[in-house]
């Protein structure tokens, strides 16, 4: 009897693991390809926060491509104009008697600096590591595919009746690259293998079973020095060290590790990439693999979101993004582009290194689109969108070091043209952290970038109540950006208000009376937003801390008399100070509706005006072919969220992956630029959850054709981690947790309720949002957001 007992719990327990890995296929969150990358944009990425891979899964020659986040050329620069200060009362007198033309072409001429050229201070690939295989050409089954639940690459074809297994990842425990081969029949793996790079740099054979590339990223003799060995480990067979090759013969199965290091944080590059591989050389491959799994797996599986019954699986992605494009829905590839999203962010932006870049940390050139730098007028704020409400905040913190070290430069450039306290930076900066004006006014002239990224700061609070973050990295940056525009603002001598300028409205352009084009003027809307915004987040953190309540007075007056948002006689909201042509109707920026997203000043549910005031400005931009670009489509889909409108997230979803998505999901600006992924990946939380004016609404803009689903692990201001689960477009439960023990406010539709949770504190509301079930949760659990 205890003998058939046994048996029957051994059957339930295989039909249990049988339905979960059932459900596991059914979920299966994999990027795949039934033949190798031809382009660069098709090849599929890996990194662990500092290392990038592009992985083509080529059969005769395979190409990895290499990056490391600090490979920059150049060095830190002065492109301030040194007539600017001079000359800064002259272009706002003009402009403020209409003058824009004339102010413009001074501005030009007296306050910007010279551009950087392009590829002279850029971003740059480390390299590529190729693979020669002698198998011959007669490739059957071929499958190449990127699991994001494990962030491990794979590449299985056959040959001759003999099957050949490739395994790459980037490991974050071990800050290498990993490669495994296999066989299915033993002495199978004959391949030579090395490094080469399309720029000045060396390698050579060293050591047993290594290889060595050396080389120097630079303009002018500054740049950083960098450095990738190569180590082989093989199973069977031999391997034969050539001058600047590896040649592996009949081996049953090879690991390749392969490290990169520069010399931009200090130490020496050889040394270190050469100590990243003696680390790991004792470590089974099962080991390593397993550990680079968990660490990744901590942070990917805080979240999980499922849409519908997943029924394109059998599909591979790029015939899948084809029936997107000829106008099918595909629920699921929205669930794998999301979560594709989250997993870049974790595999470009770690503590310790550099924030992502215009393309994260993936390049394959010497010279890439605007030297992939960090463009501080939507680009680099775009992507960390999705950090925290999606679970990442650590992922955070290399943007937050990158802006707090931006304030010492910026506090010269405030002096140097400004005559300002605090500090400033505008449109676009890189690792060498210059924040002058620099290149045309029509981009340029714009001195908002770092009151823009402040705002990050105050946001990693609201959502984490991390006061010790707040007190020692958010508030000294909150007060610097502040104080700048305390110097900065000036009366408008024909309303009496503070206005800022001269300053443009990122990066479009309106008509003068006289039909002549111009981008410089006094009071663009978007200035005003974010300066309110940084006004009342200063405001805010003072009253916290208790401290500098002299200096917040200072800001509530100011704030008292700024210009205030206007609605021109079309019933849009007004871009400029007056109601003025645009010179592109249908212009990639929207920047006069930051209140509206990622701001909250137009979100009032109880004054509607600035919500149809902002639809009006979105209709009109998408009737001139505005949302041409992927970055500018994903911020519509944010701002249609904010505006609880389902429908139009789904069909400016649909137009992203129709009309902006490469092959293998990265965002085509064009070209490809990564801030549409993220931009994307946080329009499609926010179409699920939303918490800002101190309310938590549930399922605010649910996409039609989502008609089941759930999303697990979101998080909330105020300190909450939510669970929604809905059932034919309704809301079926949602389980809410106190991470800090703040009231919350919970709406779904015209419904709404109020409850105080203790920290660590559970319950389950019903869609009647009444409370199904409550409890305290049985394991304690870190709250993942602590900076320090």
């Amino acid at each position: 009897m205890q003998k058939i007992s046994a048996l029957l719990i051994i059957a339930v327990l295989l039909l249990s693991s049988c339905e979960k890995n059932s459900n596991d296929v059914k979920r299966s969150l994999k990027l795949w390809y039934t033949q190798p990358a031809s382009e660069w944009t098709e090849a599929l990425p890996l990194g662990n926060g500092r290392l990038g891979a592009m992985v083509f899964g080529k059969t005769g020659t395979e190409r990895i491509q290499l990056n490391e986040e600090s490979v920059w050329t150049g060095g830190p620069v002065e492109r301030a104009n040194r007539e600017a200060l001079k000359n800064l009362s002259i272009v706002r007198q003009l402009l403020f008697e209409g003058k824009y033309a004339e102010a413009d072409r001074l501005a030009q001429e007296k306050i910007m600096g010279t551009r950087l050229e392009a590829g002279i201070h850029t971003y740059q690939t480390l390299g590529d590591l190729f693979l020669q295989f002698k198998h011959g050409e007669n490739i059957t089954n071929y499958k190449r595919e990127l699991d994001i639940r494990t962030a491990v690459a794979t590449t299985a074809y056959e040959v001759d009746g003999v099957t050949y297994n490739r395994e790459v990842f980037a490991s974050r425990p071990d800050e290498l690259l990993v490669v495994k081969l296999s066989a299915s029949k033993k002495g199978s793996l004959s391949f030579k293998t090395w490094l080469d790079r399309q720029g000045e740099a060396e390698t050579v054979s060293v050591g047993e079973n290594q290889l060595l590339m050396t080389g120097f990223a630079e303009y002018n003799g500054r740049g950083t020095r960098f450095a990738s060995v190569v180590s082989i480990r093989n199973s069977g067979g031999e391997v034969v060290s050539n001058p600047e090759s590896l040649e592996v013969i009949n081996a049953d199965e090879v690991e390749i590790f392969v490290s990169g290091r520069t010399d931009f944080w200090g130490g020496e590059e050889v040394e270190m990439a050469t100590s990243d591989i003696q680390k790991i050389l004792d470590s089974s491959f099962k080991n390593v693999k397993a550990n680079h799994i968990a660490a990744y797996q901590e942070q990917f599986n805080r979240v999980d979101l499922a849409i519908n019954n997943p029924d394109t699986l059998s599909l591979s992605t790029d015939v899948r993004l084809e029936r997107v494009k000829a106008g099918a829905f595909d629920s699921h590839l929205s669930e794998l582009y999301f979560q594709f999203g989250r997993y870049l962010l974790i595999s470009s932006s770690q503590p310790g290194g550099l924030p992502a870049n215009l393309q994260g940390i993936w390049d394959g050139t010497l010279s890439p689109p605007w030297n992939a730098d960090y463009h501080i007028n939507i680009n680099i704020q775009m992507n960390y969108w999705p950090a925290l409400v999606t679970n990442l905040a650590e992922c955070q913190q290399p943007f937050f070091e990158f802006v707090d070290a931006l304030r010492e430069r910026g506090r010269k450039t405030a002096q140097e043209v400004y005559g300002c306290r605090g500090f400033v930076a505008h449109h676009t900066t890189d690792v060498w952290k210059f924040t002058d004006p620099i290149g045309m006014t029509g981009y340029g002239m714009w001195p908002m970038g770092a009151a823009w990224c402040s705002d990050h700061f105050w946001e990693h609070y609201d959502f984490t109540g991390d006061t010790l973050f707040l007190k020692e990295k958010a508030y000294p940056v909150l007060k610097d950006a502040a104080l700048f525009f305390v110097d900065f603002l000036v009366e408008n001598p024909k309303t009496g208000l503070l206005v800022s300028g001269p300053s443009m409205s990122p990066e479009n352009k309106f008509i003068t009376e006289n039909g002549e084009s111009a981008a410089v003027c006094m009071g663009p809307a978007m200035d005003h937003e974010i300066i309110r915004e940084l006004f009342q987040n200063c405001i805010k953190t003072s009253e916290i801390l208790q401290v500098d309540a002299e200096f917040s007075d200072t800001l509530q007056n100011m704030l008292a008399r700024l210009t205030p948002s206007q609605i021109g006689s079309d019933g849009r909201v007004l871009e400029w100070s007056e109601e003025l042509p645009e010179a592109e109707p249908g212009h990639r920026h929207m920047s006069h509706l930051y209140s509206l997203y990622p701001g909250e000043e137009f979100t009032n549910p109880n004054n509607t005006k600035w919500l149809d005031a902002s639809r009006k400005v979105i209709e009109k931009r998408l009737a001139n072919g505005g949302g041409h670009t992927g970055w500018s489509r994903a911020w519509i889909i944010n701002f249609y969220a904010r505006l609880k409108d389902g429908e139009k997230t789904q069909e400016n979803l649909q137009a992203l992956l129709a009309k902006s998505t490469h092959p293998n999901l990265f965002d085509n600006h064009p070209p490809f630029q990564i801030d549409g992924n993220f931009g994307a990946t946080a329009g499609i939380a926010e179409m699920l959850l939303q918490s800002h004016n101190n309310v938590v609404q549930i399922l605010p803009a649910l996409p039609p054709s989502w008609k089941n689903g759930h999303v697990k692990g979101l998080r909330a201001r105020g300190g909450f981690e939510m669970d929604i689960q809905w059932e034919n477009n309704l809301l079926k439960e949602v389980k809410i947790t106190s991470l800090l023990g703040n009231p919350c406010k919970i709406m779904y539709g015209a419904k709404s309720a109020e409850f105080r949770l203790k920290r660590g504190e559970q319950m389950i509301l019903n869609p009647e949002l009444t409370i199904q079930k409550k409890y305290k949760m049985r394991f304690r659990i870190g709250w993942r957001g602590n900076y320090f």
